[in-house]
């Protein structure tokens, strides 16, 4: 049943500013190296726990105890509401009793009746419900939470005086039986709702035991990015609002209040919206559960941090198999009410390993400190099990190479485990999904440099079969992609980079700036691939590009990028350059042959000619695809910048257009989707060839889908464009070109 949200007063009132304020001005928000882990302290038993909730079938309980068990967590968090669930939400309760897991329960009024407070048969309601819940279980459960993403009145439906009214009746009951308060329950880092409230609680002598903070940084996109959303301003991530500085800051508010200890009770990453950017939703989740809490950990500054909700097909660490129209209108993190779906369709997604892992190498353990953090490579040493154990990774895209990092008289003697728990053979990278490494407690381990960085080439961690193994041979580096070691050295011996020689202007596929031509694949007869190499450099790129990426390194990281994210283009096999290379040329780009059936550029000439349809595939059709497929890619983050129709490869399959795209060098990637100046700068260059009818209603398409319109600000960029274009042919490289070939044609009829 839908919940009603009528509207309601705003919870950012002018106290909640000036109460912040106050406090910011006073210097409350001043904590050194906040962004930084604490070295040296020990990391809770329980550090790690989880959300749970149940069915009304009881065999649903003992699924979640077994879950539980194959985690090995001890301690959840039991949302229990005055509602039709009360029944069943108790009975798994005294199920997880009974199998002695310390259990937090959050106490949730539901949404019509909190926004009621104020009534005095509402809060009568709520005074017998706390207490009839005191009475019996007020002996067993190890805290009680109050309040309910009080800064989020749509989902919790509080008012500030309802809310109070609620916390004092509930507040007033807990100290009575003894049960410990958390609360107050903010959501994300939003720091003037947790001063203002803590204000409020202490005048009132109202102070819960812990603090709880809901601390979300899923719409950072990863774990470690400062959050460019904090007020609004985008100088926040100059001051470093990374996950660690948001911890630490919200355990400083609460204890410059009295209360010292921090939760975090719920906190997630919805799959479906890791997909907005990235294909891999569901191991990139894992991923992140990984790196999240072992940065909570590294922070020092809670006490506990829960992952929620374990079952639930957009969060949880195993699927419940509903489609997205079976969410319930009450988020989850608000009020986790129930596992839904059928029993039988249960299925765990790679989180589940993650949360399992981490939380037994973490749970318990003594943080050491921080050997690398901030700058995209993160290692962080822990002492667990008389194991020195080092938890490491790359933000996104990235990677370092193993043995760049470490001495290697420290890896002759590591033990590797990854991610899901399993002991692997070491590993060439550290990438975005986090490993394990491990040394006896006693070992020394030795890195190459006390500022270990990235390397800077860009990978896709997630390509099922195959692996990365860098080149770093005599003067050439470089990284080959392939299915084993064997397979990566027989690939190494065929495409030497000393062997390959750029073959001349007719038999390559392309030849000007660059040379593209084919060459064997030995991975398979009779197939081949390609090789792009750069064979002429104008003056000014070989001053502009000096300290650049080569050529090579920069395709390569192009077309990984779009892999990455979900976007057509040929698969990136392998990339050579020469060290020291003054000339810019000798570098080597190698990728899979993408076969298809036109370019873009072809299919818009014809229609500019008259034609309605292009090789059996009508102009509205196409303009509908590739519409559809610019806004993808856009919305994944990229800025192509040479999104020519000639780059822009198009396939037909059974009725289905796809595209892929080629000369990935210039590409530029951000973390959130493109921004809408760049996304039209990219589309004066994809449509510039055809017919200004066809522009427009590919542009309507276009912008009608991103919620833009068409009009004579949209069409200025592309007039410019057609300008631009029309000066480079007529007075600049290319006009001076034809100019030369006419003279000389003159000169030559002249002669005879």
């Amino acid at each position: 049943m839908a919940v009603k949200r009528s509207p309601l007063p705003s919870m950012l009132t002018r106290q909640v500013v000036q109460d912040g304020l106050a406090y910011i001005f006073k210097g409350g928000l001043r904590l050194k190296n906040s962004h930084l882990p604490v070295a040296d302290h020990a990391i809770p038993n329980h550090f790690i726990g989880i959300c749970v909730a149940t069915s009304e079938q009881p065999e649903t309980d003992d699924y979640v105890l077994a879950q539980l068990a194959a985690l090995g967590l001890g301690r959840v968090r039991l949302d229990i509401g005055d509602d039709e669930m009360y029944v069943h939400q108790v009975r798994l309760l005294q199920r997880l009793l009974d199998a002695s897991l310390l259990v937090d329960v959050h106490l949730v009024q539901p949404f019509a009746t909190a926004r009621h407070m104020l009534d005095t048969q509402v809060q009568a309601r709520w005074q017998q419900f706390v207490e009839q819940f005191l009475q019996q279980y007020a002996t067993q459960i190890a805290s009680l939470e109050i309040g309910n993403t009080i800064n989020r009145k749509r989902w919790s439906g509080y008012q500030w005086p309802g809310f109070l009214q609620a916390w004092q009746i509930a507040h007033r009951l807990a100290r009575q039986y003894g049960v410990k308060v958390v609360g107050p329950n903010i959501q994300d880092f939003e720091p003037l709702y947790n001063i203002s409230a803590f204000k409020k609680l202490q005048a009132e002598h109202l102070l819960p035991d812990v603090h709880s903070n809901n601390l979300f940084v899923e719409r950072v996109i990863e774990p470690e990015q400062p959050d460019h959303r904090i007020f609004q301003f985008r100088w926040t991530r100059c001051l470093k609002f990374n996950l660690i500085k948001k911890a630490r800051l919200l355990q400083k508010i609460g204890a410059d209040f009295g209360v010292a200890s921090l939760v975090s009770p719920v906190a997630f990453w919805a799959i479906y919206r890791i997909q907005r950017h990235l294909p891999d939703g569901a191991q990139k989740q894992a991923d992140y559960v990984t790196r999240y809490f072992t940065l909570l950990a590294a922070s020092g500054a809670l006490q506990q941090a829960n992952w929620g909700a374990m079952i639930c097909h957009r969060e949880g660490v195993i699927n419940d198999g509903l489609d997205e129209a079976r969410y319930p209108a009450l988020e989850r993190v608000a009020y986790y009410q129930s596992a839904d779906g059928n029993l039988h369709e249960y299925q765990r997604n790679p989180s589940f390993s993650a949360l399992r892992t981490v939380a037994r190498w973490l749970n318990g353990a003594h943080y050491i400190g921080a050997l690398a953090t901030g700058n995209g490579l993160e290692i962080h040493q822990l002492r667990k099990h008389q194991k020195l154990i080092h938890v490491v990774w790359a933000i996104n895209g990235h990677c370092a190479i193993l043995n760049q990092v470490y001495a290697e008289s420290s890896l002759r003697k590591v033990e590797c485990i990854n991610r899901n728990g399993q002991s692997i053979a070491q590993p060439a990278l550290i990438t975005e999904t986090p490993v394990y490494l491990m040394w006896d407690a006693s070992d020394s381990v030795a890195l190459h440099t006390d500022t270990p960085k990235l390397s800077q080439t860009i990978i896709h961690a997630h390509i099922q079969g195959l692996q990365y193994y860098p080149v770093q041979e005599a003067d050439w580096r470089g990284m080959i992609l392939a299915e084993s070691s064997e397979q990566a050295a027989q690939l190494w011996y065929a495409w030497h980079p000393g062997t390959l020689r750029a073959p001349a202007k007719e038999q390559a596929l392309r030849h000007a700036r660059n040379a593209i031509w084919p060459i064997a694949d030995p991975r398979s007869a009779n197939k081949k691939v390609t090789v792009k190499q750069p064979i002429r450099m104008h003056w000014h790129k070989t001053v502009l590009d000096r300290f650049k990426p080569s050529k090579a390194k920069r395709s390569w990281n192009g077309a990984m990028e779009l892999l990455r994210r979900g976007v057509g283009t040929a698969m990136p096999l392998a990339y050579f350059e020469r060290v020291d290379d003054s000339s810019l040329k000798q570098n080597y780009f190698i990728c899979e042959y993408v076969t298809h059936d036109f370019t873009i550029a072809q299919a818009f000439i014809a229609f500019s000619q008259g034609e309605q349809s292009f090789q059996g595939v009508a102009a509205q059709s196409l303009y509908q695809a590739f519409a559809l497929f610019c806004l993808h890619m856009h919305a994944s983050g990229i800025y192509f910048r040479d999104f020519s129709g000639g780059n822009i490869l198009v396939s037909q399959q059974d009725e289905r257009l796809t595209f892929s795209l080629i000369d990935t060098a210039r590409l530029h990637a951000h973390a959130t989707a493109t921004p809408y100046s760049e996304r039209i700068a990219d589309l004066t260059r994809a449509i510039q060839k055809l017919h200004w009818e066809g522009r427009k209603q590919f542009l309507t398409l276009y912008l009608g889908l991103s919620g833009h319109s068409l009009n004579i600000g949209t069409l200025l960029p592309f007039y410019l464009y057609d300008f631009k274009v029309h000066l480079k042919r007529s007075i600049g490289r290319k006009g001076m070109r034809k100019l030369l070939r006419k003279i000389k044609e003159i000169r030559g009829g002249n002669a005879t």
